[in-house]
């Protein structure tokens, strides 16, 4: 990947594939590189007169459109931070997301936001409810086409500030130099074997996520097209998005583990046969937990369309090292460890054990470190190295990997003694292959024995009722002991249905894990709250419960 800046890439690709575009089927709209290259410089002159210069971190509020990208690299040309913000999810709570807004503005000192006017509702309601920032239009950023007055940009200054999609805590702005994210995304290409000529990529994520702006920005800077959809066309129906992937045969598309599980709801199998998945060789699986079902599931459901097993690419990346840190090999198909539950929570040890073996857990095999990632598995509490097939937290380092928080003290940035970066996950590896087991924080202590919380969910799921398999472990403890807590969604609405599903719950959790005494809550659809890229907010879930209780007058 040529260039030691994202603008230097861009030219770069620009010279050598011109007419590459990213193409936006909702508006419908393309982009090629060539136009890209040239419409940034515009807007970075456009905001060098406004007085944005080197340095200064820039808000960018766009939805999946070419403003979006525009907007980057321009940005990227004058040496500011650009600082991707997530869109409002309902219009109606406007003040709950401004106020969101004003917390991650604070933290990253954002004065400016670079803002399109295709959700002008938003934009207007933010004008009052933002009164420090300056909304800056994009269609007001029109500049000339010259080069001579752009500023001086290293790959050591700060390209992107990602904010994390706090699943486990207040978001965290991951600092993000020109070289990290250009390490990255030379590690993915690298890793999906992404070619000029012979891949089509297609992403539905927002750009604002991780895994959909990076997915995108390693195509766009390996000369290959891209697909960019909003999230809502995915959302509203997954089996057209599906047949739109069949028509234009895009070969690589990234999807967190839940959207394959949309797609499963949504094509039932005597759909399958007119479709033709035989040119997408790369499903990459990532952002949540890989599950065994959906992925067994889905290769059955679309193996007549042509979807060969080795295409299911389960992954590992995070935020803090810019995306990617494990990939398997080309051509693998999934691989899953089994391995006693029991032994896995209680002692962190991966025993390997049948299919058929009561507490059997299956745990994703999520390949070895991408180029560049270095990784070792330690002791959390004494940075202790683990050897194989003993957990213990996924440490990182490499050219990818974040510097650190944005404006947070020493004592809170995520890293070692000696410098590695500290992810909080949990995981094993057995002769190379990572498997990731949860999350630290995530772990349930029920008298003083440990529970993975995804081992409790995983018993729930299936029971009928459950409404899209959504539940949620987490534990309590208000009262003088801890003690289990699932929350499990339901349409169900009779209280005798409600009783029988709640005794269904239990019974399977103590059949897969032995606890007995687990208190679930039957929620509503929708109430369990999730990350941006689909991972459950368990931490969360205390307070949405207490929220419920109160609204209902504890009922």
């Amino acid at each position: 990947m040529p260039g030691t800046t994202l603008h230097d890439a861009l030219d770069g690709v620009a010279a050598a594939h011109p007419d590459v575009a990213a193409i936006f089927p909702a508006g419908p709209s393309r982009l090629t590189i060539t136009e890209l290259s040239a419409s940034s410089v515009r807007m970075a002159d456009a905001l060098l007169r406004e007085g944005v210069g080197p340095a200064e971190r820039v808000g960018l509020l766009c939805a999946n459109e070419p403003a979006f990208l525009q907007a980057l690299f321009a940005l990227s040309r004058i040496g500011a931070a650009v600082c991707p913000l997530p869109l409002p999810v309902m219009s109606r709570d406007m003040e709950g997301y401004a106020a969101r807004l004003r917390r991650v503005m604070t933290v990253a000192g954002i004065r400016r936001i670079v803002v399109t006017d295709g959700f002008s509702d938003v934009v207007t309601a933010l004008a009052t409810l933002l009164p420090g920032a300056r909304l800056l239009h994009v269609a007001d950023l029109r500049g000339a086409d010259d080069r001579r007055r752009m500023p001086a940009v290293t790959a050591t200054d700060l390209a992107i500030v990602q904010f994390t999609s706090g699943s486990t805590s207040v978001p965290k702005g991951v600092r993000l130099t020109h070289g990290n994210v250009l390490a990255s995304l030379d590690s993915m290409e690298a890793g999906t074997g992404m070619k000029p000529g012979q891949d089509l990529l297609g992403v539905w994520l927002p750009m604002y996520h991780d895994m959909g702006l990076f997915s995108s920005l390693t195509a766009l800077l390996a000369g290959v097209p891209v697909m960019i959809w909003p999230p809502i066309s995915f959302v509203k129906s997954p089996a057209a998005w599906l047949r739109t992937v069949s028509e234009n045969g895009n070969s690589i598309c990234p999807l967190p583990n839940f959207g394959y599980d949309h797609l499963l709801a949504a094509v039932p199998p005597r759909n399958v046969p007119g479709l033709d998945l035989s040119r997408w060789r790369v499903a990459i699986n990532g952002a949540e937990p890989v599950a065994l079902a959906s992925v067994e599931a889905f290769q059955e459901r679309f193996a007549p369309a042509g979807f060969g097993p080795e295409a299911m690419m389960p992954v590992y990346g995070m935020a803090e090292a810019t995306l990617a840190v494990s990939f398997p090999p080309l051509g693998r198909p999934p691989v899953f460890d089994w391995v006693d539950a029991g032994l896995l929570a209680g002692e962190g040890r991966a025993v390997p054990t049948s299919r058929t073996a009561p507490g059997a857990r299956a745990v994703a095999g999520l390949g070895q470190p991408v180029r560049g990632m270095r990784l070792r598995i330690a002791d959390p509490r004494t940075g202790t190295p683990s050897e194989d097939r003993r957990v213990g937290e996924v440490q990182l380092a490499g050219p990818a990997v974040t510097a650190g928080y944005l404006g947070a003290a020493d004592a809170a940035q995520p890293f070692t003694d000696d410098g590695w970066l500290r992810t909080g996950d949990l995981a094993y590896t057995d002769r190379g292959e990572l498997y990731v087991t949860g999350r630290i924080k995530e772990m349930i202590v029920v008298r003083g024995a440990n529970y993975y919380p995804e081992d409790v969910e995983a018993a729930a799921r299936e029971v009928p009722g459950v409404h899209r398999q959504t539940c949620a472990a987490f534990a309590d403890t208000t009262g003088d002991r801890d003690r289990m807590v699932l929350a499990a969604e339901t349409r169900v609405g009779d209280g005798a249905d409600r009783v029988r599903l709640i005794e269904e719950i239990r019974a399977g959790v103590a059949d897969a894990t032995g606890l007995a005494d687990v208190s679930v809550r039957l929620v509503p659809p929708r109430t369990i709250p999730r990350t941006t890229s689909g991972k459950l907010r368990r931490l969360a879930m205390p307070e949405v419960i207490r929220a419920l209780e109160g609204a209902s007058g504890g009922r």
